[in-house]
């Protein structure tokens, strides 16, 4: 067991996927909303499948480009934790900075 993060790739080919399925989704309500026009549905159905169409790019790209997942820090331990804990709150530096 490791606290190292997953690897970048992994990383990446998550979040390929999870706009893909998202692109996905946004195709068939794009095509859904074609249809059930054609076919005479309620407009409230149809619009309901166009806002889906317009709005799923937003998100999915948002999604896909916000990063790597926050990871849990570990508890610094023995008597570095408390000299360094001491630095950080003297000097105001954030410890993932390197302080």
């Amino acid at each position: 067991m490791t606290n190292a993060p997953r690897p970048m790739s992994e990383d990446i080919r998550y979040r390929q996927r999870r706009y893909l399925i998202s692109m996905g989704i946004r195709t068939g309500c794009f095509v859904a909303a074609i249809l059930s026009a054609v076919a005479g549905a309620p407009l409230v159905v149809v619009l309901l499948f166009v806002v889906g169409a317009i709005f799923l790019p937003y998100i999915s790209v948002v999604f896909a480009n916000g990063g790597r997942e926050p990871q849990a820090r570990t508890k610094l331990e023995g008597p570095e934790s408390a000299d360094r804990a001491h630095r950080n709150r003297i000097s105001g530096h954030r410890p993932e900075i390197g302080s």
